[in-house]
């Protein structure tokens, strides 16, 4: 038996690679609600900055956010107590 040579016309193209065009970055339309609280309602804010970001720029926000919020309950805890009346000793 003898081989015969593969025309090098005959060799398949690899398929194309479908191409990826991700959708522009747009609004959740998620409504954020104030607290009340100045410092938390400003860390609500700011997640309204991933409305207008790349999913890859999410993390940076949700991180930020998070520590803004953790900060804000750590003050809470370390806010001074209102002295109670019986530190009045004479």
């Amino acid at each position: 038996m003898s081989e015969t040579p593969t025309d090098p016309t005959d060799v398949p193209e690899p398929a194309a690679e479908p191409s990826y065009d991700p959708a522009a970055p747009a609004p959740l339309g998620i409504g954020r609600t104030p607290t009340g609280n100045a410092e938390v309602d400003a860390q609500l804010e700011r997640l309204g900055d991933v409305d207008h970001l790349a999913a890859d720029g999410h993390a940076e926000v949700y991180e930020d956010v998070h520590q803004g919020l953790r900060n804000a309950l750590t003050a809470l805890d370390a806010a001074p107590t209102s002295p109670s009346p019986h530190d009045n000793r004479s």
